[in-house]
């Protein structure tokens, strides 16, 4: 399954669809940096989708996000902030929430449980069912 066929294609399709119009993919904001590498770079760190006219940044949260997933997290391999990928990803996380409303911009975080999904974090893509609680995170009414 290619990026455009994921579960967060899908859900950002859906809040392209409540909003009215499409967002930016993979928006990436000059003041959003991971930790410097060894050449002391900091590169800008992504967000799913930013909608600039409703100054909205959505992000969809898998399962790894909330829980620990080898396959993702890489536990035997540290990452340039000196820990391994499920903590990087929690840091970088924590920082997305800290940074985005700090600059203004709301930011809403949709996780898998909250739409139709089965016990492993997969949609199901009820999508009457999950615009419906799109919708209402977005704050948008029907």
């Amino acid at each position: 399954m290619g990026r455009g066929d994921s579960d967060e294609a899908y859900v950002l399709a859906l809040c392209d669809e409540v909003l009215g119009e499409q967002g930016s993919r993979q928006h990436r904001f000059d003041w959003l940096r991971g930790d410097a590498g060894a050449s002391g770079r900091r590169v800008r760190l992504p967000v799913d989708s930013f909608w600039p006219g409703h100054g909205l940044v959505v992000e969809y949260r898998e399962m790894q996000h909330d829980l620990p997933v080898a396959h993702f997290d890489k536990p035997h391999r540290m990452t340039i902030s000196g820990v391994h990928r499920g903590q990087q990803r929690a840091l970088y996380d924590a920082r997305r929430d800290e940074q985005i409303p700090a600059h203004g911009l709301r930011l809403v975080v949709i996780k898998p449980a909250e739409l139709a999904c089965d016990g492993r974090g997969r949609l199901r893509r009820v999508p009457d069912h999950d615009l419906e609680v799109i919708r209402a995170r977005l704050g948008r009414s029907t």
